[in-house]
């Protein structure tokens, strides 16, 4: 199969014929139709989470953001067979800690080993292979795109679990994303979907006249005004619901010190080298103020009916947050712009 390899660390990436993956028995081979380059694939490109133990061993393929066609099915798996169209959601669970026994496989103890392009070998390629499929895997309906629903194996997924399942977004309420990558905007759009009022909040102006056209009420220019003081006087007093889509110190404190009283905060992006995990927050405000933090760590295989759902009915668009499509040859060149934040909405590798 043809694949874009990484032979070194922030080098570009090389398109080359390798071994097809084999069949794990609790697993299937996916066809890859489209896989989204995510803020993930560069950290790992570029080294940047060595901090945390997240390397990967060279040459190595990433991808973890892909939906696709079965071709074909280990012999412990009962619930599909070749030709269906799935998702995997990026992290997955192995069915038997505690976590997996109560319906949480997103936060598997073991879910770092599972994860393709990240652990193993990835969706960069032309097939993939992943395990335990019958506990995790997610049908993809006839009428949702192999490229539209690519980002709802992480990005997309996350936005929506955050959205929905911890911060509980309900109609009228204000929501500020702080952040407009494509993580961001597919929270602009989700939150728009359940009737939120959103600010969206970025230094990057094409991003921003993205998430206007997403639904957003109101945008900011961070490196122009104010955010956090824009966004209490729009509001009068602060949004119900704040999201740091990006993970830096900056969007962080940003987000917090934009809620009002009671707030809720949902923390999506992951930090980076410079900050290592740890951002300062405003301790007292959060205190004073009874204010609510929530992570929001991607989406186990079972909760996406209602994502589906939305999407089938036209509630939920994902494509219109897809804005540039590129063939494997294409992906160092993306890899490098995100480096420099720019890269505009998801961009989905549709071409192997």
């Amino acid at each position: 199969m043809r694949a874009a390899v990484i032979n070194e660390l922030n080098k570009p990436l090389s398109v080359i014929h390798v071994p097809d993956p084999e069949c794990p028995a609790d697993g299937v081979i996916v066809r890859v139709g489209a896989n989204g380059i995510c803020r993930t694939d560069w950290h790992l490109w570029t080294g940047d989470w060595a901090w945390r133990g997240l390397t990967i061993p060279l040459p190595f393929v990433l991808g973890h953001e892909f939906s696709g066609t079965i071709e074909e099915v280990g012999r412990d798996v009962r619930k599909w067979k070749k030709g269906d169209r799935v998702v995997y959601p990026m992290n997955p669970g192995e069915g038997t800690c505690e976590w997996c026994l109560s319906g949480h496989q997103h936060v598997c103890d073991s879910g770092a080993e599972l994860v393709p392009g990240v652990s193993y070998w990835g969706a960069f390629a032309e097939y993939v292979a992943v395990r335990f499929a019958d506990l995790n895997l997610v049908q993809l309906p006839e009428s949702v795109s192999f490229v539209d629903s690519a980002s709802m194996a992480c990005r997309y997924a996350a936005a929506f679990h955050g959205l929905v399942d911890q911060a509980n977004v309900r109609g009228g309420e204000w929501v500020a994303i702080h952040g407009c990558g494509g993580m961001g905007l597919s929270a602009v759009q989700i939150a728009v979907a359940l009737g939120a009022k959103v600010i969206a909040v970025d230094i990057s102006e094409k991003a921003l006249v993205v998430a206007r056209q997403l639904g957003a009420v109101y945008t900011i220019n961070s490196k122009a005004e104010d955010p956090v003081g824009t966004i209490r006087e729009l509001t009068k007093g602060g949004v119900q619901v704040a999201v740091d889509a990006l993970g830096i110190k900056e969007t962080c404190m940003n987000a917090v010190l934009s809620l009002r009283k009671l707030g809720r905060h949902v923390q999506l992006g992951h930090t980076t080298r410079n900050e290592e995990g740890y951002v300062p927050l405003p301790i007292d405000i959060i205190l004073l103020n009874e204010l609510r933090l929530f992570g929001g760590f991607g989406m186990q295989g079972q909760r996406y009916g209602q994502m589906m759902a939305m999407c089938e009915s036209g509630i939920l668009e994902p494509g219109k947050v897809v804005l540039q499509r590129i063939g494997l040859e294409g992906v160092s060149d993306v890899l490098e712009a995100m480096g420099r934040y720019d890269t505009t909405g998801v961009v989905v590798i549709d071409s192997f």
